[in-house]
């Protein structure tokens, strides 16, 4: 049987199918397995010789080549029997007899247990050298800083992605998304400098979480640039704004103080410390000066530059110098020429300047724009004789000095 082929071995046909020779396989593996004939080594031999043909057989590129094996074995004793073939007609015909055919090859059972002989082999342990240490500190350090390679990488990745949806967001004015996700890309990249700031500017902005937002700052002076001191002036005047909104006037001083001590061209800035002096501590030289600092950087046709000379006008009205003050006001209409609460300033002004007649026209024009308290500075100002005074001018056709002086 071990002289067979692996088709004759499994008992199946050269063309049989993959599930027909699995089958086969199964049933003599059960059939012949030693354990089942007291380790018997024939079967042993012959369990073996099955597993042997099912390998070859049970694939399909080793089943191929094995198929041209055995045609070529074939085409070899189909060409040795043509050739005897030939050499017994020839030698009939010279008379030379054929001699007798080989007997067949016979060959012994395989030996028996009792003729085996066996020995046991001493296990040795096995011994690392000190080049096998080595070699194996060297391949766990390579596998540890591939897996951290990876894992930084994929955390750069994944925060810069969520840092780029949060800027959409935050354009958008989706401050809660903008939010989330900031926060997720902190969490991949803890001290983001970008992600920082802009965390803290929605937080101030949008949700009107003041702590938060200055917590977000500080941590983002710790990572901004050492170069760069406008964007540490910047978020120290963040850090300042953030401490007024928590009612924290001298926490909020200290911080636009150490912002304009890193970038002066700060006029927000100055106009917070103006603001301080103007309104607090009601020091009004000294917040028309630093009015006057900030305007040197606002930008010309700005909201902020129209606040500060608001502010500074006040603070020249508050000083008596009235027609610094009126040059101020007049600066302001030139960028919001609907302020109502600039006509009602210049009122003011006017009042003091004792010319009632230019504050009625003014107040006039402050309720014309909608600033609703112009009205009881026009009704206890504007008396009968100020309106006889407002209607002789129009009988005789004389313009009141509505102008800029």
């Amino acid at each position: 049987m071990l002289n067979q082929n692996h088709y004759q071995l499994l008992g199946i046909s050269a063309a049989a199918s993959a599930q027909a020779i699995k089958m086969a396989y199964k049933r003599l593996a059960v059939q012949y397995h030693p354990d089942k004939h007291g380790g018997n080594p024939i079967y042993e031999e012959l369990f073996k010789a099955i597993a042997a043909a099912y390998y070859v057989l049970g694939n399909e590129s080793r089943r191929a080549h094995y198929d041209q094996q055995l045609r070529a074995v074939e085409r070899h004793r189909d060409e040795a029997r043509r050739q005897q073939h030939f050499r017994q007609q020839g030698q009939h015909i010279y008379g030379a007899p054929m001699p007798p055919p080989a007997p067949p090859l016979r060959t012994r059972r395989p030996a028996g247990a009792h003729e085996r002989h066996y020995q046991s082999m001493p296990r040795q342990r096995a011994k690392f050298t000190r080049r096998d240490y080595w070699l194996t500190a060297i391949l766990g350090l390579g596998l540890l800083l591939f897996v951290v390679s990876v894992k930084i990488t994929m955390d750069y990745v994944s925060g810069t992605r969520n840092y780029s949806r949060g800027l959409r967001a935050y354009t958008r004015g989706n401050w809660t998304g903008a939010h989330s996700y900031l926060t997720d890309a902190l969490h991949f990249r803890p001290g983001y400098y970008p992600a920082l700031r802009r965390r803290g500017e929605v937080s101030q902005l949008g949700l009107r979480e003041y702590e938060a937002a200055r917590s977000d700052f500080r941590a983002a002076l710790a990572e901004a640039p050492a170069n760069s001191r406008s964007e540490r002036g910047r978020l120290w005047l963040r850090i300042g704004q953030c401490e007024s909104a928590l009612n924290r006037p001298l926490a909020a001083q200290v911080a636009y103080q150490r912002a304009l001590a890193l970038d002066s061209t700060l006029a927000r800035a100055w106009l917070r410390r103006g603001e301080a002096m103007l309104f607090n501590r009601q020091q009004f030289g000294v917040a028309a000066r630093l009015f006057s600092a900030g305007l040197r950087y606002a930008p010309a046709d700005s909201r902020l530059r129209g606040q500060l000379l608001t502010f500074r006008g006040l603070a020249r009205y508050k000083l008596r110098r009235y027609e610094a003050a009126q040059r101020d006001y007049w600066d302001v209409l030139s960028i919001t020429p609907r302020s109502g609460q600039i006509y009602f300033l210049l009122g003011r002004v006017a009042q003091q300047q004792r010319d009632q007649e230019r504050a009625c026209e003014y107040f006039g024009r402050a309720l014309i724009q909608g600033y609703e308290y112009a009205q009881v500075a026009r009704d206890t100002t504007c008396s009968s004789r100020a309106t006889l005074a407002g209607q002789l001018n129009k009988a005789t056709g004389t313009k009141p000095k509505v102008g800029r002086k």
